[in-house]
């Protein structure tokens, strides 16, 4: 359990196992205790796990409360930069993966092969929506004790969390990928997708599938948004592992 100082934050993160790294990176208001009902266990018997805290999430600080997955891009690689690792493996899920985009047409060098889960190129209109009708008064007693247990910073860190999520309904510059961006992305990839997703029409995979030049996409059927927890996580690690691991990566 450590905390690294950078552009301004507390970055939180726990480094555990052995190995080559492994990047996780949880979703929005989310932490990387979200890991262990997606296949954790599984995961840290073949790598070493990098499971950081997104700015403003967990026991993560961010003192001007705005979030943009750019921004967590950049903490993030200053981790990698602060671990000593020059290049790893990475799974992300929905904000984690759209962080990863971000990750890996920065500085394509320092993703050997990665797994997006739920991410998206942009925000379509049913996604701002979603966003635009996100609560942030009259939260269910559940939720905030859900909550708590999350994130460590105190009730404001929450309400802060809450209102990004409905303010990402104005955003257009921080999640703008071209295919001619994502042409750029040199690490092996795999997209998953549910095909009940709420927020990004399976459409949107298949687009990114086409722009990435060494894609995979597996669509799951049934799935919503981040389909690969708890009973869906078995069937996510062995595709995860069987991606993870193919000769020639290294």
């Amino acid at each position: 359990m450590s905390v690294l100082q950078a552009n301004g934050i507390e970055l939180y993160y726990e480094v555990d196992g052995d190995g080559e790294p492994l990047l996780l990176l949880h979703g929005m208001t989310g932490c990387h205790e979200d890991w262990q009902y997606a296949g954790r266990q599984e995961f840290l018997r073949a790598y070493r796990l990098i499971t950081p805290d997104a700015r403003g999430h967990g026991r993560s600080t961010n003192p001007e409360k705005n979030i943009t997955h750019r921004q967590c891009a950049h903490d993030t690689l200053a981790l990698l930069d602060h671990l000593g690792i020059q290049r790893c493996r990475a799974i992300g899920v929905s904000m984690g993966g759209n962080i990863l985009l971000h990750m890996a047409t920065l500085q394509p060098e320092r993703i050997a092969a990665m797994i997006a889960v739920s991410a998206t190129m942009h925000f379509p209109e049913q996604a701002r929506t979603i966003m635009r009708a996100f609560p942030v008064e009259n939260q269910p007693a559940s939720e905030w004790e859900t909550m708590r247990r999350r994130h460590k910073n105190g009730d404001a860190q929450i309400v802060a969390l809450w209102e990004q999520c409905r303010a990402l309904k104005d955003s257009y510059d921080d999640m703008n990928f071209t295919p001619a961006d994502l042409a750029r992305i040199s690490a092996s990839t795999l997209i998953v997708y549910g095909d009940r997703d709420p927020l990004y029409p399976v459409e949107m995979a298949v687009e990114m599938y086409r722009a990435i030049p060494s894609a995979a996409l597996w669509v799951v059927p049934g799935g919503g948004h981040g389909p690969i927890f708890l009973d869906a996580a078995p069937a996510f690690v062995h595709a995860a592992l069987a991606h993870l691991r193919p000769a020639g990566v290294y």
